[in-house]
């Protein structure tokens, strides 16, 4: 396992990975359909949001990572924020988000992604890392436990307005 910089040679395994959320968790398919109606320009934004550039409205500079399989497959996601500088991810979005694909949950990839990417985040200036979890999402929740989440409390959502768990996470003394 490893992760990688999205790039063009992963085309195919990326349809596959959004035809997996596509056919098995169609509420979070939507979040990359860009990439399958546009790939190369899919690329660029996530480029351009690592670095800076043509960011949104209240985006900051974040860094997108691949987690893949020997088999070239694209297993999860996993985004590093900068910083969360907006009030948004200062609440409830965090410095770090990801998502396995539905055919590889609960194989303990999430815990192997979070625990690869915590040195690039140190790397990013990024000492302490805020990650957030649906109150609910047990297996997030445990994601972030088994990287030594430290429970910081419960908080009501506002633009998704549901409980949000909040951990921290030290970055810097983690190792690949």
């Amino acid at each position: 396992m490893e992760l990688i910089s999205p790039n063009r040679e992963y085309m195919e395994a990326f349809h596959r990975f959004y035809n997996d959320y596509a056919n098995n968790d169609v509420t979070n398919a939507e979040y990359y359909l860009e990439g399958v109606q546009d790939f190369e320009r899919y690329i660029q934004s996530l480029n351009d949001e690592s670095n800076g550039v043509n960011l949104k409205e209240d985006y900051v500079p974040c860094h997108h990572y691949w987690l893949v399989n020997p088999e070239k497959e694209i297993i999860g996601v996993i985004r590093v924020r900068h910083n969360i500088e907006t009030p948004f991810l200062a609440l409830e979005g965090g410095h770090i988000g990801y998502d396995v694909a539905p055919s590889f949950r609960g194989m303990g990839y999430g815990t192997e992604m979070l625990k690869l990417v915590l040195p690039k985040a140190c790397q990013l200036g990024i000492h302490k890392a805020l990650i957030t979890a649906d109150e609910d999402n047990i297996a997030s929740r445990t994601v972030i436990e088994r990287n030594g989440g430290q429970f910081d409390k419960i908080v009501q959502g506002i633009v998704f307005p549901y409980p949000i768990a909040r951990y921290w996470v030290e970055c810097c003394g983690a190792k690949p």
